[in-house]
């Protein structure tokens, strides 16, 4: 038996052509034509409806599952440009809180460049143009007066990766366990970065660090106050919580 025709064209399955319903109302303008017919036209809707539904279900599983792909293919390309800045250089890399801390490994193109390094020894070193020369004096004398305070030595280099000294500094600056290199790079998704000596890790609270770089490394401030602001602003609270005495609230403040 050939299948009938329904509604707008629709095809009702040959199986389905002999079933009977029983309706509870018969002969409604608009839902029934005739109580002799084995569907009414309702019937019909709920049953095209439930045709499409099921025959639209594949393509909306494909479409999740295309989508979730797409999704997964953004995210490994994200990771992936984020870890270009990341895992670059000693002078390029945050505390890493979770794990130890250290001078990182650095990949060996494009972050290794002595030659950007100042000709005469120097506690801070701009590369970027974030510091007037006015700046970078009196950064290099509060660095100074630190050293001969407490011991702890405090290096800032001002970069924007990949145009930075890299893995020369090490040397240049003979960095140690008593040292804390400090990166200003906007590339870097928070503006201030700090590379922490094992002493200085013992001495000082590392969510100091995430603390500090949280309210003065943060887009919105750097940008409304200038990078040379918000490095400033830094170096005066790393100065203030290494000179703390040691206790339960040892830099428990930003100042």
């Amino acid at each position: 038996m050939a299948a009938a025709t329904g509604i707008r064209g629709v095809t009702i399955p040959s199986s389905l052509q002999n079933q009977r319903v029983s309706l509870s109302v018969t002969h409604s303008p608009g839902i029934c034509r005739s109580a002799d017919r084995p569907y009414t036209k309702l019937l019909r809707v709920r049953q095209i409806s439930s045709i499409r539904a099921r025959s639209q279900a594949p393509s909306d599983q494909d479409a999740s599952a295309r989508g979730g792909a797409d999704l997964k293919q953004e995210a490994a390309r994200l990771a992936k440009e984020s870890a270009k800045f990341l895992v670059a250089t000693s002078a390029s890399v945050a505390v890493a809180l979770s794990a130890g801390l250290g001078i990182a490994e650095a990949r060996p193109e494009g972050v290794n460049k002595p030659e950007l390094l100042p000709k005469e020894f120097t506690t801070v070193i701009d590369v970027a143009g974030f510091l007037s020369p006015g700046q970078e004096q009196r950064l290099a004398k509060d660095v100074e007066r630190l050293e001969q305070d407490t011991g702890y030595k405090l290096r800032i280099l001002a970069q924007n990766y990949p145009n930075t000294p890299g893995l020369a500094i090490r040397d240049y600056w003979g960095v140690d366990d008593e040292t804390v290199v400090f990166v200003a790079d906007p590339n870097m998704g928070n503006l201030l970065n700090f590379n922490v000596g094992s002493t200085v890790d013992l001495s000082v609270p590392r969510s100091f660090w995430s603390r500090l770089a949280g309210k003065y490394g943060n887009l919105f401030y750097w940008r409304e106050k200038g990078e040379d602001v918000a490095i400033e602003a830094a170096v005066v609270a790393i100065d203030n919580c290494l000179r703390e005495d040691p206790g339960p609230r040892q830099c428990a403040e930003i100042k």
